[in-house]
């Protein structure tokens, strides 16, 4: 093992903790009710594994009061081992409120794996998870030691691989969670020199084959930690430590728990619909060298031909094939806004144009109260949000008034830029359709939407100049992906928050009992793509609302009452006579809790916890006359 790995080095996108961390986190600890601010303020820098240890226990000996006063996305996690657990524990209740998460972990006996997954008096199977990570080495897989002998490089590789699907469906059967896997870190230390990747039995080439197989046998809703890759980016040699393995069981050298907590947190949230939706850029020595209002177009330092100009195009670079993936852009610079502009209209080496940008804001307001409009005006959260700005002045007021806005530590040299953005895992995903493709242009064409709006002051007349058409069709297996997905990352407008994995999502397209739906949206500015999945539960003359949940692009535009329709003649055609609604209240969807009222339902029961039921007697409802026309596609075709 070389030098020790400094936490600010490991993430250096994280700014270091405040030199009163120690006083910090006693007051958190003491306090009545940690507040959320403090707790997203301090999760945000670059805390090595002491210091998280220290926020991991405030967590745990506050979790209620945390998860009863603040907005982290609460996770069970187990975590199963052939190793020493107890400060990836630590590590990972501390990383988790980075990451938006407030999880809650249970343990199973060191080097206890199999007997913890399928031994029924284990009491591990007893707590409700939601994943269980299987955080194994090349060790206990039996990896770690060549074969050389004929056949038997096959053989270990399978064994190991069958010992995985063995614990995934344990972890499935028995336990009802998805599984989080590890890829392996390869050694240090070859057996054949460079000839080791060309000879089938040699350590390295075992580890190669199963992490090349990890993904075959991965089912809907498990994810996978490349912590192969998490190994290379600080070298094998710094990662593997002999002497931490045989003096106390670790995994790897103890000072990089920090950077293996923050992957499998990111890879969680990412999961869990936490993930980032938007880079916001500053504008001078950002995405180039210089101050446009200044320097004029031909002054500002961008493109070929020095050092500092491909730093900046790099920038762009990475901004725009973010975007290619379904991350919005947005734009918050002090400038004028015709002199911001500029370099987007003129500059020969720009590679972002104007039409890549969903939120243009360049005023001299503050940044922070920009950074709330940009948030608005494309309706998402400012936890969705990520601000690349080279001023530490700027970085510390948004840090200061928007704790859970991602501000990466952009230091003095823009060559550091692009890294610091991809390394910190702000958009990490865990899967990748033609829906996220395309998110990007949703979003700005959204906007476009709102700007003109503006410009209309009748709202019917706004909306019939929309030519909105909408596409109703039962769940299918093409969508099965993009259904789930909207289920778990949907939180404001979702009615109950319910979380169904791919797997359930296919048995509600098998089952009599269920209605569905998907609903898409496509107006004269563009394809919203799916905004809307419903599920009602057939209860003989009544239907039960189980999921309802709708994009919050498509807010106010006629989209709610023209769904309920669809649902209404549904049930009338199958001889119900009401629809019953239900509201189950978090901390994100107060925006629904009046959806049904303003639908026409009646409240029939109102609960200690917020939540309410409601009714709808379908005898006396009416469909509206909207200008949205509606093509619906029957199960027979959605299957052809």
């Amino acid at each position: 093992m070389g030098d020790a790995l400094d936490a600010t080095n490991l993430l250096p996108w994280l700014p270091a903790p405040e030199a009163d961390f120690r006083a910090t986190v006693r007051a958190l600890a003491t306090a009545e009710a940690p507040g959320e601010a403090d707790l997203r303020r301090i999760a945000a820098t670059a805390m090595d594994a002491s210091q998280l240890g220290q926020l991991g226990r405030v967590v745990r000996r506050n979790r209620e009061a945390v998860a009863r006063n603040t907005s982290f996305l609460p996770v069970r996690l187990g975590i199963v081992g052939s190793h020493t657990l107890d400060q990836i524990i630590d590590a990972l209740e501390g990383t988790g409120l980075r990451h938006g998460l407030l999880l809650k972990l249970t343990k199973a006996p060191y080097g206890q794996v199999i007997q913890a997954v399928l031994d029924p008096a284990s009491g591990f199977a007893p707590h409700s998870l939601d994943y269980v990570l299987l955080s194994l080495d090349a060790r206990s897989l039996g990896l770690h030691q060549s074969r050389l002998d004929e056949g038997g490089a096959g053989d270990a590789v399978q064994a190991a691989i069958d010992q995985m699907i063995l614990l995934r469906d344990g972890i499935r059967d028995r336990i009802g969670a998805a599984c989080i896997f590890q890829t392996l870190a390869p050694p240090t230390d070859t057996l054949f020199g460079h000839f080791d990747r060309r000879v089938a039995g040699s350590p390295r080439a075992l580890v190669e084959a199963f992490n090349r197989r990890l993904d075959t046998i991965a089912l809907d809703g498990d994810v996978i930690v490349d912590v192969a890759f998490v190994a290379s980016t600080v070298g094998l040699a710094r990662w593997n430590d002999a002497r931490e393995w045989h003096g106390a069981k670790m995994p790897f050298a103890l000072d990089a728990t920090p950077l293996y907590a923050d992957h499998v947190c990111r890879v969680i949230a990412a999961a869990r619909g936490k993930a980032r939706k938007c880079l916001i850029l500053d504008l001078d020595n950002t995405l180039w060298g210089g101050v446009i209002g200044d320097d004029g177009v031909e002054g500002i330092a961008l493109g070929n031909g020095s050092g500092t100009g491909e730093a900046f195009a790099a920038i762009q670079r990475l901004a725009l094939e973010l975007r290619q993936r379904g991350v919005i852009l947005a734009v918050c610079s002090k400038n004028e806004e015709a002199n911001a502009l500029i370099p987007f209209r003129e500059h020969a080496e720009m590679l972002l144009k104007e039409e890549h940008i969903a939120a243009f804001v360049a005023n001299w307001n503050d940044k922070a109260g920009n950074i709330r409009d940009i948030a608005a005006t494309l309706n998402i959260g400012t936890d969705s949000l990520v601000f690349l700005d080279d001023n530490p002045v700027e970085r510390a007021l948004v840090r200061r008034e928007l704790p859970e806005v991602a501000v990466p530590e952009a230091g003095l040299d823009p060559a550091d830029y692009p890294g610091l953005v991809a390394r910190a895992g702000y958009f990490e995903a865990v899967s990748f359709s033609d829906e996220d493709r395309k998110r990007a242009d949703y979003y700005a064409a959204n906007a476009e939407r709102t700007r003109t709006q503006a410009s209309i002051t009748n709202l019917a007349d706004y909306l019939a100049s929309l030519d909105m058409v909408m596409t109703v069709q039962p769940f299918d297996g093409q969508s099965r992906a993009r259904i789930s997905q909207l289920v778990n990352k949907s939180n404001q407008f979702n009615l109950t928050t319910r979380r169904y994995g791919e797997d359930d999502i296919q048995a509600f397209e098998r089952d009599p009992r269920k209605y569905t739906l998907q609903v898409r949206l496509e107006d004269r500015f563009g394809d919203n793509g799916m905004i809307s999945v419903i599920i009602f539960d057939k209860h003989g003359d009544a239907w039960s609302c189980d999921t309802w949940l709708m994009s919050c692009r498509v807010l106010g535009r006629g989209v709610e009452q023209a769904v309920l329709a669809e649902i209404a003649a549904a049930a009338r055609a199958e001889g119900a006579a009401a629809l019953i609604g239900h509201y189950l209240p978090t901390k994100k969807n107060g925006l629904v809790a009046e959806h049904f009222a303003k639908l026409g339902f009646a409240q029939i029961a109102g609960h200690a916890d917020g939540a309410t039921d409601w009714r709808l007697d379908l005898a006396d409802y009416s469909a509206p006359d909207l200008p949205i026309r509606v093509v619906r596609i029957a199960e027979a075709e959605a299957v052809a």
